[in-house]
């Protein structure tokens, strides 16, 4: 299933210091972090700022090729996850027919907002990736409170990651939170079983 997402942002992970396009799923609350280079971010920012370089830059010639041989993009897609890379689709249009070209999402992103196509993200990477509302969520009643400090740790530093915008952090914690519950749900004893 595709998930439609927005440009939200570009923004410096100041942990890292790298460059982090922020793509967010405005109807279930979740950003997806994807870092870039330095050059697709300042492509991406421009395009998002509508500011108009005196030359093209690389994806507006891109643009202005595709235009001249009346092809468009139909959509781009990041479409999977894979040892902490990130992988896109751009769809065309070419004289009725269909095609997909593989890209990194940087460029594919960068592209679509100079075209004006819709942006998507596979569910399944949005499940390994995303960071939502319900990841900065601190637990609220004490009884969870008292066995679960370091969740409640983990789940402060997560809101204090996003934040302060380090989108990285925020994901490793993520993950780190995710792994606790799995093995907290593991150690509970099944209904009905002795403690």
């Amino acid at each position: 299933m595709l998930v439609e997402v927005k440009v939200d942002r570009v923004t410096l992970d100041t942990a890292s210091n790298r460059f982090v396009v922020i793509l967010k799923d405005e109807q279930n609350r979740r950003w997806l972090p994807i870092v870039v280079g330095s050059t697709e971010a300042q492509a991406i920012a421009l395009q998002l700022e509508r500011i108009k370089p005196p030359r093209p830059l690389t994806h507006d010639l891109m643009k202005n090729l595709l235009d001249s041989i009346e092809v468009r993009v139909s959509r781009v897609v990041v479409n999977d996850l894979r040892e902490n890379t990130y992988y896109a689709l751009i769809g065309l249009k070419v004289n009725g027919s269909h095609t997909e070209i593989d890209a990194r999402p940087s460029d594919a992103i960068a592209l679509a907002l100079r075209t004006d196509s819709p942006i998507f993200v596979e569910e399944e990477v949005m499940r390994k990736a995303s960071v939502s509302d319900k990841d900065t969520e601190v637990m609220e009643s004490p009884e969870e409170l008292a066995p679960m400090d370091k969740l409640e740790r983990l789940n402060m530093e997560l809101e204090k990651a996003v934040n302060e915008e380090r989108y990285e952090d925020a994901a490793r914690i993520r993950d780190e939170i995710n792994a606790l519950k799995k093995e907290r749900e593991k150690e509970r004893p099944a209904e009905g079983e002795d403690e």
